[in-house]
C-alpha cells in the first residue's frame, strides 16, 4: 500500500485532537508511553494484512463480516469466563450465518483493547459536584470520585496487560480445540435454554454433526483439514486514545510500512472524523484495515474525502464503512452515501451498526436499546443495499456472552421492569447471548434474501 507522504506516528500531534483526556502530569504520561513503546506488539503486521485480504473478499460479496463484543471492556470484569462466553456466542453466530448463507464469516471481536469511550461532554455533574467525564477504564475510573476520575496514564499499561492476556486466551480458544466444529453443541450456554432459538440452534448443530460424520467417513477430518478444528479470530477497537496507539505503532520489518499493533482493525467514530482531525491524521498512515462510522451527520462529499485520505491507492479491504443511522433514518440517509461511493468507484465493505442509533431511555431511567428497533435497522440496511445494487456485507454489534438484561425485547422478552435485574454495562446496553443468537438467525434470513437477489440480477 502506498503510504501518504510526510506522515510519522507522532504527526497527529500537530492537528486538532478531540476526545482526549488531559493528563495533569506530563512526565507520568511520558513514562507510561515510553514503557508501552518498549513492550512487544499485541498483533503482527502480517495478521493485519491477512484481515485486509479477508475483508477484500467481503467487499466482493464472497464472505460476510461479523464484528461484535463489549461496548467498553472493564478492568473489574476481566475474567477468563467472560472472554470465553463472548467468544463462543460469536462462534455460534458465525456458524448460523455460514450454514445459512454458505459464505465464510470473518470474525472480528470488539475485544482486547476496546477500553476508551468518546463522551458528549468533558465533565459530569452529580449533586452539584463536577468531575471529569468517565472515558473508559484505560483513562479513569467509573466511580464518581475525584481521585478516580483524574486521568491516570498508568492505566494504559494496565490496559495493555489485560489486552495481552485476552489475546493470549482468544488465540488458545481459536486454535487449541475449542473452536473445533465437532464442539458446536458445546457452545450453547445453559441459561439460553428458554429461548426458542436455542432449539433451532441445536437442530442446526445436529445437521452439522451429521455432515461432519459423513465427511469423516470419507477421510475428511480435523486432522486432514485444519479449518475444521480452528478458526481465525481478529480483534478491533476504536482508535481514540492516540498516545496509547502511537506508543504501539511499529514499522514492519518486511514491508517498511507502519502498523498499529494494538489491534488488527481500528475504527474512527462520528466525533473524531472531522477534517483536520488528529485521529484522521494518525489513521491515514497505518497499514491496518480501518473502519469509519457513518451516520446522519456525514455528508457524501466529506465521506469521499475521507476515503481518498485513508485509501488513496484504492486497496480492496482497506476501508469498512459502518453505517449507524437509527431504525427510522437508515432508509433515507444511507442511499446517498452508497451512491456516492459507487459513483467514485471506491472499494469498500459495507457493515451495519444497528446499536448506536437506537438508544432510548426507559421509564425507570435505564438507557436501553429495543430489540425490535435493532432488527428494523438491520432490515433497512439490507433493503437499501438491495435497492442500490451494492452488497451489505457485515454487522457490527455490542454484545456479551453474559446473561445480562440491558436491551429490551427479543424472544427471551427482557422488559423495562426487568432491566435492573442484571444491568452490568460500563457504558451502553449490550445484547445478551440469547438475543445475539436470535439476531444471527434473523440476519441469516436477510442475508439469504440479499444473496438471492444478487444471483437473480446476475442471471
Amino acid at each position: 500500500m502506498v503510504m501518504a507522504r510526510k506522515w510519522t506516528p507522532s504527526s497527529w500531534t500537530a492537528h486538532e485532537a478531540r476526545q482526549l483526556p488531559v493528563y495533569a502530569d506530563a512526565a507520568a504520561l511520558r513514562r507510561a508511553t515510553d514503557t508501552l513503546a518498549h513492550f512487544p506488539p499485541l498483533v503482527f503486521a502480517g495478521e493485519a494484512r491477512d484481515l485486509t485480504a479477508d475483508l477484500a473478499r467481503v467487499g466482493e460479496g464472497k464472505a460476510f463480516l461479523l464484528q461484535g463484543g463489549d461496548c467498553a471492556e472493564s478492568f473489574a470484569e476481566f475474567h477468563p469466563n467472560n472472554i470465553r462466553d463472548t467468544f463462543r456466542v460469536i462462534l455460534q453466530m458465525a456458524v448460523v450465518l455460514t450454514f445459512a448463507s454458505k459464505l465464510p464469516v470473518v470474525k472480528l471481536g470488539r475485544m482486547a483493547g476496546q477500553f476508551a469511550k468518546p463522551r458528549s461532554a468533558d465533565t459530569e455533574e452529580q449533586d452539584s459536584v463536577t468531575l471529569p467525564a468517565y472515558r473508559g477504564d484505560i483513562v479513569n475510573d467509573i466511580a464518581f470520585e475525584a481521585n478516580g476520575r483524574a486521568p491516570d496514564p498508568q492505566r494504559m499499561v494496565q490496559g495493555y496487560n489485560q489486552s495481552a492476556a485476552t489475546l493470549n486466551l482468544l488465540r488458545a480458544f481459536s486454535n487449541g480445540g475449542y473452536a473445533n466444529l465437532h464442539q458446536v453443541h458445546a457452545w450453547t450456554h445453559d441459561f439460553m435454554g428458554r429461548s426458542p432459538w436455542t432449539k433451532q440452534y441445536r437442530e442446526l448443530a445436529d445437521r452439522i454433526g451429521e455432515a461432519l460424520d459423513f465427511m469423516s467417513a470419507c477421510g475428511i477430518s480435523p486432522d486432514t483439514v485444519p479449518q475444521l478444528k480452528g478458526t481465525q479470530f481478529y480483534t478491533s477497537h476504536e482508535a481514540l486514545l492516540l498516545p496509547y496507539e502511537q506508543a504501539l505503532t511499529r514499522q514492519d520489518s518486511l514491508t517498511g510500512g507502519w502498523y498499529d499493533t494494538s489491534a488488527h482493525f481500528l475504527w474512527i467514530g462520528d466525533r473524531t472524523r472531522f477534517e483536520g482531525s488528529a485521529h484522521v491524521e494518525y489513521l491515514r498512515g497505518i497499514g491496518n484495515p480501518l473502519g469509519v462510522k457513518c451516520g446522519p451527520s456525514l455528508e457524501p462529499e466529506a465521506l469521499l474525502r475521507l476515503l481518498d485520505t485513508f485509501n488513496p491507492a484504492r486497496e480492496p479491504g482497506r476501508v469498512t464503512l459502518i453505517s449507524r443511522f437509527g431504525h427510522d433514518r437508515i432508509e433515507d440517509g444511507l442511499p446517498v452515501l452508497v451512491r456516492a461511493v459507487q459513483r467514485e468507484g471506491h472499494p469498500v465493505v459495507w457493515s451495519c451498526d444497528p446499536m448506536h442509533g437506537n438508544v432510548v431511555k426507559s421509564g425507570n431511567g435505564y438507557k436501553t436499546r429495543p430489540f425490535d428497533r435493532i432488527l428494523a435497522e438491520v432490515r433497512g440496511f439490507f433493503a437499501v443495499h438491495r435497492a442500490e445494487g451494492s452488497f451489505g456485507g457485515g454487522i457490527h454489534i455490542e454484545m456479551t456472552g453474559q446473561n445480562v438484561t440491558e436491551c429490551t425485547g427479543g424472544a427471551v422478552d427482557v422488559t423495562e421492569l426487568s432491566l435492573g435485574d442484571r444491568y452490568h454495562t460500563h457504558c451502553d446496553p449490550r445484547l445478551n447471548a440469547a438475543q445475539s443468537l436470535e439476531l444471527a438467525f434473523l440476519l441469516a434470513e436477510m442475508l439469504n434474501q440479499e444473496l438471492a437477489e444478487r444471483r437473480r440480477v446476475a442471471a
